[in-house]
């Protein structure tokens, strides 16, 4: 099955999952809670997901579907990774800084990724032969060195402090001296997004899962950034611009090999 089809079954996916999460928005939904206090999911992240699960079912059956709320499904070649609210904080609590996830895979290869950002009607797409948001074609260039560029990052997490104590904290700090700005917006996928379109130059997660950060990895790639650590597997990432001097970042001390 071609990237093309892939994409598109991506896109009426998250698409189909818009006007709810539009409807939703600011509207104080309950909130429980999974890993910890900090790991909070809606009714609307679930019902989201049910319904791009059904969505890809009906126009690509006998995919594998690994979703952030529900779990494995399947056992087909075509392998999606979809989260339906990534920043599900943000959502809850009416903070515009949220977006649906979903990427394609083919025999551990990332073909198709949609991060659609439903308040701002902004779709970021991309397969690889290139990344797009809205149609217009995205290129990945900003800041060359860190006392000119953005860096979007929710380091240090409470359990990076848990695992680093002190030594995150310096990090951090490291990170705050050296860069123009440092900012939290905390949604992953919306973050590598945004370093896709060169409208941030610089982001970096630890303990990161495939369905935070496939869509947005393929999304840099493909418009000419760099992403470090694998997108499909737990784990940290970095992203940047093309033609950022990553060998004297701050951020070189973090890169994933």
């Amino acid at each position: 099955m071609d990237a093309t089809h892939l994409l598109d079954t991506a896109t009426e996916a998250a698409r189909a999952v818009g006007p709810r999460l539009r409807k939703a928005f600011r509207s104080r939904p309950g909130v429980a809670t999974k890993r910890d206090f900090h790991d909070p999911v809606t009714e609307h992240d679930r019902a989201a997901e049910e319904t791009i699960r059904t969505v890809i079912a009906s126009r690509v059956p006998g995919s594998t579907i690994i979703g952030e709320e529900g779990g494995t499904t399947g056992a087909g070649d075509i392998v999606w990774y979809v989260d339906p609210i990534d920043g599900t904080a943000n959502f809850a609590a009416g903070l515009p800084f949220f977006c649906v996830s979903i990427a394609a895979a083919v025999r551990g290869e990332l073909v198709a990724g949609v991060v659609y950002d439903p308040v701002r009607d902004d779709e970021f797409t991309a397969t690889p032969d290139g990344a797009w948001c809205n149609g217009t074609p995205l290129r990945s260039a900003g800041a060359t060195h860190d006392r000119e560029a953005m860096l979007l990052s929710s380091y240090p997490t409470p359990r990076d402090l848990d695992a680093d104590g002190e030594a995150a904290l310096q990090r951090y700090g490291r990170f705050l001296a050296s860069f123009a700005a440092v900012r939290k917006p905390g949604s992953a996928a919306l973050k590598l997004a945004h370093v896709a379109a060169g409208w941030s130059d610089a982001a970096y997660g630890t303990r990161s899962n495939p369905w935070d950060v496939a869509a947005g990895a393929l999304l840099v790639r493909a418009a000419g950034g760099v992403y470090l650590g694998d997108p499909l597997a737990t784990g940290d990432y970095l992203a940047h611009v093309g033609g950022f001097d990553l060998t004297s970042s701050a951020l070189a001390e973090v890169a994933p090999h």
